[in-house]
């Protein structure tokens, strides 16, 4: 393994890492949201429809991310982590220009599966990786430079995607463009450029040594590579059932399992019959052996996989690693972390996924215009929002126990308000006047939840805990949030603003759920290493 270096806590090569980490989170986004202002242009060119374009925007993507996440994770909390967020990234970097060189729903689809596997390491890896080079009470402020390369990612996939497609297509509007590409194809291959470039310097980055900001010796993982494998062989359906024979699980874990099994497909079968009653035409979204599958059929179809691969590495987790499962499923403030995040993150992504549509469809913007303006405007509210957030909620934090949150609470009160007057704005100008205070409070949530993610568990488990919140937050965030607001707007002739307002009825149930876990967050902290050593940690 490559040697571990010891530099000094929070000096230059640690804002050196957190640089090529917070690109590598940017790039990441980059490749993920160019979709959104694409969407248009995709939806044309392949005749889909909404609920599809949400598919392939987010479900698609999901399941990969999500699942990947889990082994990933596991390998970032054993291997060199800045060897595999450099090639991590070059492989998703090759994918996005796969998607360039689609001319069908099949290869669009391959790519952005191929994305979300490269990308599933970044946050794992790169949270992990900075974990260790800063010390803890900088982590509010480290992980609002996180958030805000989320936004600058953001902002630039608008920029990049509206920009080369609208030149491109300008450039050969008589059709003998090189190759036969598209504005939209070519907009692909320009953003997987950068992540080539960045790949390199992240492998170079020396690795820092692990435990280091906490105090806590660390002990090298000797077989880092296999227990990511088996990993993820206890989270696929079949392998899965292999991994509990292999454990010698008891007989409550094989009805658990087959159990909730049958539970998931059931509810598979009920929501697709419910979903393709809703519109009259449900377009077909992919062939597969003569069998032709909806939208709605892929959908709930990943969703069910999602939340069996949820469940089957639960139990993996508990009968292989006793300790992190206690700490990282079983915590009740963990417990409410992730159900806060995973249901503000279908607001989120359904948003993010259909404004820049919305402006261009509503609006009559053009989309460079949306790319300049929009996507601008959401890099610097997206960098602000986090870099007043991290240093607050650190501040609040080092006076109130649990205090980190009270901005996030703060934030999830006044957003609903001020997307209801946003989304009914009669202009454009009003509208991007009242986004810039809508998008500031989407932005301020998150830093806390990172930094409260990092501190209710060992520093073994970080990789494992910020994959179970991909995980989570994929297979409900990103995997249902524009497959709603997409299914919405086709149930309401077209009507994107509607679809997005109707995701705010979850918005009190997360105040609630919020300031509970304000409540219990310093009890669970203080008694962290206690429940890790009753559970068999040697700490």
């Amino acid at each position: 393994m490559k040697d571990e270096v010891t530099p000094k806590l929070g000096g230059k090569s640690a804002y050196y890492a957190l640089l090529l980490v917070g690109l590598c989170q940017a790039m990441s986004m980059v490749d993920r949201q160019i979709l959104a202002i694409l969407m248009p242009r995709i939806k044309a060119d392949l005749n889909i429809g909404d609920a599809e374009m949400g598919l392939l925007y987010g479900t698609v993507f999901a399941l990969f991310y999500a699942v990947f996440s889990l082994p990933l994770g596991r390998l970032a909390d054993g291997w060199i982590r800045t060897r595999l967020l450099g090639l991590s990234i070059i492989g998703w970097s090759f994918m996005t220009a796969l998607g360039g060189m689609a001319n069908g729903f099949g290869l669009l689809a391959l790519s952005r599966l191929g994305v979300g596997i490269g990308e599933a390491s970044v946050q794992p890896g790169g949270m992990s990786l900075l974990s260790d080079v800063f010390p803890k009470r900088k982590r509010g402020t480290v992980t609002a430079v996180m958030a805000a390369a989320i936004a600058l990612g953001l902002g630039s996939a608008l920029w990049i995607g509206g920009s080369v497609a609208d030149a491109w297509d300008g450039a050969f509007a008589d059709g003998a463009a090189p190759l036969g590409l598209k504005g939209w194809q070519a907009a692909f291959l320009a953003a997987s450029i950068p992540g080539l470039f960045l790949g390199y310097l992240m492998i170079k980055m020396k690795e820092p040594r692990r435990g280091l900001s906490d105090g806590i010796d660390h002990h090298d993982d000797p077989h880092p590579f296999r227990e990511s494998w088996l990993t993820l062989t206890s989270i696929l359906p079949g392998l899965s059932w292999l991994t509990l024979l292999r454990l010698k699980a008891s007989s409550r874990d094989w009805i658990v399992n087959i159990g909730g099994l049958l539970i998931i497909i059931l509810m598979v079968g009920v929501m697709i019959h419910w979903t393709n009653g809703l519109r009259l035409v449900n377009p077909i979204a992919l062939s597969v052996g003569g069998y032709d599958f909806g939208g709605n059929e892929l959908q709930w179809t990943v969703t069910g996989f999602g939340l069996y691969v949820i469940l089957s590495w639960m139990q993996s987790l508990k009968l292989r690693d006793k300790p992190a499962f206690e700490l990282v499923v079983k915590t009740p403030s963990m417990i409410l972390v992730i159900i806060v995040v995973s249901l503000q993150m279908v607001i989120n992504y359904g948003g993010m996924a259909w404004t820049a549509a919305y402006l261009i469809n509503h609006f009559g913007q053009k989309p460079a215009e949306v790319g300049l303006q929009f996507g601008v405007m959401i890099s610097i509210i997206g960098i602000v929002g986090p870099l007043i957030a991290g240093p607050v909620s650190d501040w609040v934090n080092g006076h109130i126990a649990g205090g980190r949150l009270y901005v996030t609470l703060g934030a999830l009160i006044l957003s609903p308000p001020l997307g209801i007057i946003t989304f009914t704005s009669d202009s454009v100008g009003l509208f991007y006047v009242f986004y810039a205070c809508f998008g500031l409070a989407l932005t301020m949530w998150l830093p806390s939840i990172y930094a409260c993610l990092m501190d209710l568990v060992l520093p073994r488990m970080r990789g494992t805990v910020m994959s179970y919140y991909i995980l989570t937050m994929t297979i409900t965030g990103m995997g249902m949030g524009p497959y709603i607001v997409g299914l919405m707007s086709d149930i309401n002739g077209g009507n994107l603003a509607s679809a997005i307002l109707n995701l705010f009825w979850v918005s009190p149930l997360l105040v609630v759920l919020t300031y509970i876990l304000i409540r219990r967050l310093p009890k669970d902290e203080a008694s962290l290493l206690d429940r890790a050593r009753a559970a068999g940690e040697k700490v």
